[in-house]
């Protein structure tokens, strides 16, 4: 047994559904869930999850709990080694020590949607948790520290609805416990901000606020409605303006082939046209990909929505690549993403063209193979290796150790394309 004293630590709500560049982010749940939760593609907060405002007193108690964390992992570190900086496996013998001096119980959350019919739900829902544990929390708080501990995310899905003096004292809590801290994050909905008075979107910047995330998805209206994204093209021009307006800096999310096979075209237009407006600090490319169980499934299902085949989804990249005319940085860090197009606009764009280019340029079977290796490499970059029903389906496409697509007919190929996709998460 270690010689630092193990006091009682308990777990507390850490946000599952935050950026990617939040992944190593501390994070406190201000709300939960999604108070919206009607957009047909998206598949989170979804199987009886319901929106919820938190008090304040619930925050700062996660807030403590947090820092009693970090304080243990501070104390635990000279124990284990000379630098006192901890792994996961440290991690995990100090959670089996705390739970052997403090046992009071605590069993493992289910997570919440979890479905017994559907391998890709309960995929997803396998790091979905609405009730953290104590490993998830330990697990975050030491992420969090390997991460640099300097950045804090709030969620869940729209912190904007939050008054102002709400998140002016979650701050001064945070603040006090965690001084090393230095970006402050949110998701929100750019209605809520359309509709915010100014002085409460700069009171969230005077209080410390950073940077929002949002999910515009589209700039068509008719995507838009379609989708039942509850916002307009309108409002969220307005909604990021304002934003920017007090001073917050504002990262939108983009997702190239929501439109369609339908609405392709003036998917991809009316975007590039809202981003020339809005000129975000950043634009974030998000593919679609249809969830099983969704609206949107229900939709193709009834033959209302076609999807877009691969090849018009890099074209509509094109599109936003070239006709965004304002400052903007693209990134593109999903997995979802068939090609890595990122950089700044205007000064990377010719670059940025090429990629999407040599793509479009190669045969029909030479996008396909493109499209299995660009997959492969995707899934092994998310979870570390190949599963055994992607191995199988990958090894007759596997020769000398490059993948050669000459054996398998066009419809053979997709669908192994299909299985891989179906196990990535954007």
């Amino acid at each position: 047994m270690i010689s630092v004293n193990l006091r009682p630590v308990e777990p507390f709500e850490i946000c599952s559904i935050r950026p990617p560049t939040e992944n190593c982010s501390l994070t406190f749940r201000l709300t939960r869930n999604c108070r919206w939760n009607r957009c047909l593609f998206c598949p989170v907060y979804k199987y009886g999850a319901r929106f919820s405002r938190r008090r304040l007193e619930e925050v700062k108690i996660d807030i403590r709990r947090a820092k009693e964390i970090h304080d243990l992992l501070t104390d635990y570190g000279p124990e284990r080694s000379a630098s006192g900086r901890l792994g996961y496996q440290d991690a995990a013998s100090l959670i089996r020590e705390v739970r052997e001096a403090n046992p009071w119980g605590q069993t493992d959350e289910i997570a919440e949607g979890e479905e017994e019919g559907d391998e890709r739900l309960r995929w997803f829902s396998s790091w979905f948790k609405d009730r953290p544990t104590l490993e998830d929390s330990i697990h975050h708080v030491l992420t969090w520290r390997l991460g640099g501990a300097e950045t804090c995310f709030f969620g869940d899905s729209n912190s904007l609805i939050l008054r102002p003096e709400f998140f002016t004292g979650v701050m001064a809590e945070i603040r006090a416990a965690f001084p090393m801290l230095r970006r402050f994050t949110v998701y929100g909905r750019t209605r809520t901000a359309a509709r915010k008075d100014p002085l409460d979107l700069r009171a969230f910047r005077e209080a410390g606020l950073d940077r929002v995330h949002f999910g515009l998805e589209s700039g068509s209206d008719t995507v838009l409605q379609f989708m039942d994204k509850g916002a307009t093209a309108a409002e969220h021009i307005e909604g990021c303006l304002k934003t920017k307006e007090a001073r917050i800096s504002c990262c939108v999310y983009v997702m190239p082939g929501l439109g369609g096979a339908r609405w392709s075209g003036v998917h991809a237009v009316e975007t590039a046209a809202v981003l020339s407006r809005i000129a975000p600090d950043y634009v974030r490319l998000r593919s679609l990909e249809i969830f099983p169980k969704t609206g949107l499934a229900e939709a193709v299902e009834r033959g209302e929505f076609v999807e877009a085949s691969e090849e018009q989804v890099v074209r509509e990249i094109r599109v936003l690549v070239e006709q965004t005319e304002s400052p903007c940085e693209i990134v593109s860090d999903s997995a979802s993403n068939l090609l890595n197009v990122s950089g700044r606009l205007p000064a990377d764009r010719d670059r940025m063209l090429s990629v999407i280019d040599e793509f479009l340029d190669l045969s029909p079977r030479g996008k396909l193979a493109f499209s299995l290796e660009s997959r492969l490499r995707s899934f092994c970059g998310q979870y570390g290796g190949l599963t055994e029903d992607i191995m199988n389906a990958v090894a007759p496409y596997v020769r000398s150790g490059r993948i050669d697509i000459s054996s398998g007919s066009d419809e053979q190929v997709t669908a192994t394309i299909r299985l891989i996709r179906s196990k990535l998460m954007p």
